[in-house]
């Protein structure tokens, strides 16, 4: 499958598009904006049904939903199931119009032996979108192997209510951090236009429903919205010319996001210039009927949603199809309306090369899913890994090891490392075979080669209450001379309707679907902790989970604690480097952790009468905030220093700083820039990130680290919600964490400018370079 010499965009594509159109019946029209799933074409056994191609595909479609991931089909069987149906398209129907193949891509490919990366929550604890586009490179390799041409990732949505169960699929609380990332992402799977087309979603403040509730209702000021939820879709849609995005389930301010003509037209075209197609996200539509009530039937809910700006229905035609059709010959729908949004699909199947050769190569499905990609996870694993604390250097584990006791249900079950998207985490209730490696799995292979005894018990589930095989596992641990305690949340995607039962040994307690109201540890993990806690052996805790858990009383009394989030297929590998020392922990956390739900909203960057004010029986900071991490070397920082103390509006400002590393090992530094506005003309956040570098520093060396910032990135809506630069000071913060700030510089916006779209900055420009100590 070859993409489109030119482009997608030149005279010749739209003069073909428009040829293709003018043939189209009204019929086959409507057909381009629906889709048709795996289970609808495929037998029992996994073969393609000959009567269902004719009764879903006679007219053509527009996609084809999760053929492999859906269909549980290896990568060779895949691609061939994708020519025969590509071949029953170009050769069967009138047209010839080959679909769009789909798949989800969220920590890899979801399918049969697609390599599963750590979760975006961790992998956005990195700080690299370096490594991040290396990970999406690799993933667009496996998709395309087996003829996808669209993935529905990344999730660009804020995670700002950690109740919420989604918050693992994030790139955490902050806009410039979730925007930095998710253009790297996009990046590595469009492969600048050559690639796999990346969808945007949840399209958008999917992450801040009431309750903390999956699809629950969304009330957010437009300011709000604008600044802290579309920030990240904005910088996405214009500087990585994302090809696709996907509208949100809930409704903001009563307007379901499906039926939101503002949002999706006159924000994302209008305003921003998006020319990519709006796919649903699965079952939206018919929600407008079924769920938010704003539809009498399912032809009303098609024409409001088309209406709106959803171009495509997934993941099978429900609403749209004939009942589309229907609409336009009753009068109900003009037929431009459906030209215009036929002419968005058809322009990608040229884009993405379908219109000339939709087929693989079976034969070489299978190479991208390989070592590269385990190694690469491996990689992802290591960096991922978040040391929150280190009393008395208790890590790395030394060579006078002689016994180690492994505890915890997070510590030897392959399922437990996996994101809610991961294939086997996906379909929790299915038998599914893959490899990984647990914790357990690489402290063993450490203890072969380095002689030392290895003592295991699981103690606990992860949310049952049977306690009994806590004793034999607190035996475990004090007769070892070090602990380590594997505990946190499993995650999946519930799509049931019943409460989780206390009873069960695993439930979900991450994932989509599975929102808490308690961000407390689940089951008896946190008496396992304390039981262990109780004897005289050091104990590290390993916080394996896709979102941040109320640990206040581990964290005053355990001496290590290491958060791993949901590290993939080589999490083991991930944990037991940082845990014997082979790599040093540079993780930073991307999301806040709370003392207590209670105290939610809790991220850095709240305006400062909520950032300050206390409750009765606690404070208002966080128990680690973020960007907070700890390393086994030590950086010192030098003062900041700037190009000038008098910013034009329209100007640049460079911020400067040494970076030292003090330590006797080498390691990796998130150094860390913030922005205050000192005297606003109305209430701002306390202060908000603006530019970040990763960078690599040997043992006694330094690095000068550069960032450029333009003056537009200041900018903030006014009163009318006009973005603009305002005069008055400014002050500039650097810090190993939001709240651990070292050095700052004051300087001045001399004059209050309106910033007009094509002159927004979205990214500072970093650079590092040595430096003299």
């Amino acid at each position: 499958m070859q993409p489109d010499p030119d482009g997608g965009d030149s005279r010749t594509t739209t003069d073909r598009v428009e040829q293709i159109l003018e043939r189209m019946t009204l019929t086959e029209k409507a057909a381009q904006l629906g889709s048709v799933n795996a289970d609808a074409l495929f037998d029992e056994r996994g073969r393609l049904d000959e009567t269902a191609l004719d009764e879903h595909l006679s007219n053509g479609i527009g996609h084809l939903t999760r053929l492999g991931g859906e269909g549980g089909l290896s990568p060779q069987t895949a691609a061939e199931r994708t020519n025969d149906i590509q071949g029953y398209l170009q050769e069967e129907t009138r047209l010839g119009i080959p679909a769009i193949p789909h798949e989800e891509c969220l920590s890899g490919y979801m399918g049969p032996e697609g390599t599963t990366f750590p979760q975006m929550i961790g992998v956005a604890s990195t700080w690299s979108p370096d490594l991040l586009a290396e990970i999406t490179d690799s993933i667009r390799s496996q998709l395309e192997a087996i003829g996808t041409a669209h993935a529905l990732s990344p999730v660009l949505d804020v995670a700002r209510d950690l109740r919420w169960g989604r918050v693992e699929e994030t790139f955490g609380e902050d806009p410039y951090l979730v925007a930095s990332m998710a253009c790297s992402y996009v990046d590595g799977l469009q492969n600048d236009g050559d690639g796999i087309s990346a969808t945007l979603k949840h399209f958008a403040g999917h992450s801040v429903g009431a309750g903390g509730k999956n699809r629950s209702s969304v009330s957010l000021g437009r300011r709000e919205l604008r600044e802290t939820h579309l920030f990240p879709f904005e910088a996405a849609v214009r500087t990585a010319n994302a090809e696709s995005v996907m509208n949100a389930y809930h409704d903001i301010d009563g307007v379901p996001c499906a039926s939101d003509h503002w949002l999706l037209t006159d924000v994302l075209r209008g305003e921003w210039g998006f020319e990519g197609t709006v796919v649903s996200d699965y079952y939206s539509v018919e929600f407008l009927r079924s769920e938010h009530g704003v539809a009498a039937d399912r032809q009303e809910a098609g024409i409001t949603a088309l209406e709106a700006g959803i171009d495509v229905e997934l993941p099978y035609t429900d609403c749209y199809g004939e009942h589309l059709s229907a609409a336009v010959e009753e009068g109900q729908l003009d037929e431009e309306t459906i030209d215009r949004a036929v002419r968005r699909v058809l322009r990608m199947k040229a884009r993405k090369g379908l219109l000339d050769d939709a087929s693989v190569d079976p034969k070489t499905a299978s190479d991208p899913f390989g070592t590269a990609a385990t190694e690469l996870t491996a990689r992802a694993a290591r960096e991922s890994m978040t040391l929150l604390k280190n009393e008395d250097d208790l890590l790395p584990l030394g060579e006078e090891l002689d016994t180690l006791a492994v505890v915890g249900p997070k510590a030897d079950d392959p399922q437990e490392l996996m994101g809610d998207y991961a294939y086997p985490a996906h379909y929790p209730e299915e038998e599914i075979d893959f490899e990984a490696t647990t914790p357990l799995d690489a402290v063993r292979v450490r203890s072969d080669d380095c002689g030392f005894e290895v003592r295991y018990e699981r103690g606990c589930t992860t949310t049952g209450h049977d306690t009994d095989g806590i004793d034999r596992a607190v035996d475990a641990v004090t007769d070892a001379d070090v602990a380590v305690a594997f505990v946190g949340a499993r995650s999946a995607v519930d799509f049931s309707d019943a409460e989780g039962d206390d009873d069960r040994p695993s439930v979900p307690t991450s994932g989509e679907g599975c929102d808490v109201v308690d961000l407390g540890l689940p089951g008896v993990q946190q008496e396992l902790v304390e039981r262990c806690h109780e004897t005289d052996t050091p104990l590290i805790v390993v916080v394996v989970s896709g979102k941040p858990h109320s640990i206040e009383w581990i964290a005053e009394r355990v001496p290590a604690v290491l958060q791993a989030w949901l590290p993939g297929e080589q999490g083991g590998e991930g944990v037991a480097s940082v845990l014997f020392g082979e790599h040093n922990p540079s993780g930073h956390l991307p999301v806040s952790i709370p003392r207590t739900v209670g105290q939610l909203p809790i991220h850095y960057s709240r305006k400062p009468n909520t950032a300050t004010e206390e409750y009765v029986y606690t404070g208002s900071d966080p128990l680690y905030v973020f960007g907070h991490g700890l390393s086994y070397t030590d950086f010192e920082y030098g003062d900041l220093s700037l190009s000038t103390d008098e910013l034009p509006p329209t100007g640049t400002v460079t911020a400067e700083i040494t970076v030292a590393n003090t330590g006797d090992r080498s390691g990796h530094d998130v150094v860390q820039l913030y922005a205050s506005a000192q005297n606003p003309d109305q209430a701002r956040p306390v202060q908000e990130l603006v530019g970040f570098e990763r960078v690599h520093i040997d043992a006694g060396e330094a690095k000068r680290v550069r960032f450029e910032v333009d003056a537009s990135q200041l900018a903030y809506h006014d009163r009318n919600l006009d973005l603009a630069v305002e005069a008055g000071p400014y002050e500039f913060r650097v810090g190993h964490s939001a709240a651990d700030i070292v050095t700052s510089a004051s300087f001045e916006v001399t004059e209050t400018k309106p910033v007009p779209l094509p002159e927004r900055t979205y990214f500072t420009k970093t650079g590092v370079s040595g430096a003299e100590r």
